[in-house]
């Protein structure tokens, strides 16, 4: 279902991380209830909602097992607690910034004829007369006339 590096990635050039945000039964319950007494909440209201929670501990099975045959070395999955947001957010920001850290980015360094060349830019930039707003005004000036 989800083998990313046979399939979507053959070469391994990208990196893969899943996340469940894993809210509890009680904190759905909250949630949902939110929807309703809350006027700017409702829209997020769906009948189906109430229908699949009774299906709770289901969904929960479903997903170990999704996740116990999905979750690899190069595209693991990230089961977040999500009960509080802030610490869901935290989390996922957390593990993506780890991901990063471990790849050791840095810009790509310069060739000697690469650096002649912005040197070379350098200079023609700064041996250019200094612009002193006349031919924006003048532009401006000439399209006032066609009017």
């Amino acid at each position: 279902m989800f083998e990313t590096k046979s399939r979507s990635d053959p070469d391994g050039n990208n990196i893969v991380l899943k996340f469940f945000l894993n809210v509890s039964k009680e904190e759905q319950k909250k949630r949902f209830l939110e929807r309703v007494e809350e006027p700017d909440k409702n829209w997020k209201f769906s009948a189906a909602d109430i229908n699949e929670r009774s299906r709770f501990d289901e969904y929960m099975t479903a997903y170990e097992d999704m996740f116990n045959h999905t979750s690899t070395v190069n595209a693991p999955w990230y089961i977040i607690p999500a009960d509080h947001k802030w610490f869901a957010r935290l989390a996922v920001v957390s593990a993506i910034y780890h991901t990063l850290d471990r790849l050791h980015l840095a810009f790509p360094r310069m060739t000697p004829e690469q650096e002649d060349e912005l040197l070379k830019a350098k200079a023609a930039m700064e041996a250019e007369e200094p612009d002193t707003g006349k031919s924006s005004k003048r532009r401006k000036k000439d399209a006032g006339k066609n009017k």
